[in-house]
């Protein structure tokens, strides 16, 4: 007969298996339990979870650092005006795009976490309402609690199986526009906050690219490339966040007759963000440090 331990038992393994490191949260609660070091002890070794979870009914917590997650956390609204899902979908409105589907968990408040996997060559940490109210993310240094938990209010289930899509570019560039704690400078590039003046260089630029005219794709393409490369070589912005903000914008482009590839895409902008890496933009600096 099947128990509430064995159920726990069963997802932990079910997430560890998909290289998600979990650890134990304290029983019926979300909080974790009196150990040191929770995010480095998470794990992905059946055997651990499989000793772990027979002592007791605990719930599960993904550490999104160690999982190379960054789940956004869509929470309620008990007053007046949008909630937490209705505020991202005005963003995402707002540039022109819809939120991906992807791996979504309910909570037992109604909310939903959106499981994305985090971009490569980007290290994210939390946030508290700096893309929108009532719209927080976890990353390095965060945690989720994961569905089969059962806190007093009810339980966490999964709500969408679909697999984990990568973080958009336009919710990256999102959190970089509003100059939030996201992006660490542990980050692998010298740049440890994208600055105002990047964020709106970015957002013209790839505004440009989903814009460009037919025949002249390959053209503007190029020229957002080179042109944020500029900044990636004045220390300004970080490789990263430049390719993902177009590679998004150039989505527009494979549409109607074009003979755009994502292959194609992909080898305009890392042949334009190299060539304006090597012709930094000079007086950058100065300009932002005003």
């Amino acid at each position: 007969m099947g128990t509430q331990r064995d159920h726990l038992t069963e997802w932990a393994q079910h997430l560890a298996a998909r290289g998600w490191h979990v650890f134990p949260l304290t029983p019926g609660s979300k909080k974790p339990p009196a150990i040191a070091r929770w995010e480095q002890r998470a794990t992905v070794d059946p055997g651990r979870i499989t000793r772990c979870w027979r002592a007791g009914a605990f719930n599960i917590g993904i550490a999104t650092g160690p999982s190379r997650l960054v789940v956004v956390d869509l929470d309620t609204n008990e007053g007046d005006g949008p909630d937490g899902a209705g505020q991202l979908a005005r963003l995402a409105a707002d540039r022109g795009v819809t939120v991906p589907d992807t791996w979504t968990v309910t909570t037992p408040s109604g909310g939903r976490h959106l499981y994305f996997t985090a971009p490569a060559g980007v290290c994210l940490r939390n946030t508290q309402g700096d893309l929108a109210r009532h719209v927080d993310t976890r990353a390095g240094g965060g945690y989720v609690v994961a569905p089969g938990s059962l806190v007093p209010g009810g339980g966490y289930e999964l709500a969408d199986d679909t697999d984990p899509v990568e973080l958009p570019g336009w919710l990256l560039l999102a959190l970089c526009e509003r100059r939030s704690t996201a992006i660490s400078p542990r980050s692998v590039t010298p740049v440890a906050t994208v600055t105002g003046y990047a964020a709106t260089a970015v957002a013209r630029e790839a505004e440009r690219v989903r814009t460009a005219a037919p025949g002249q794709h390959n053209r503007i393409l190029s020229n957002a490339a080179y042109n944020l490369g500029q900044l990636v070589g004045a220390g300004l912005l970080d490789t990263a966040t430049a390719s993902h903000a177009l590679t998004d914008a150039a989505q527009a482009l494979m549409t109607g007759d074009c003979d755009c590839t994502p292959r194609e895409i992909a080898r305009v902008i890392r042949a334009g963000l190299t060539a304006g890496q090597s012709r930094p933009r000079r007086g950058s600096r100065r300009k932002d440090a005003a």
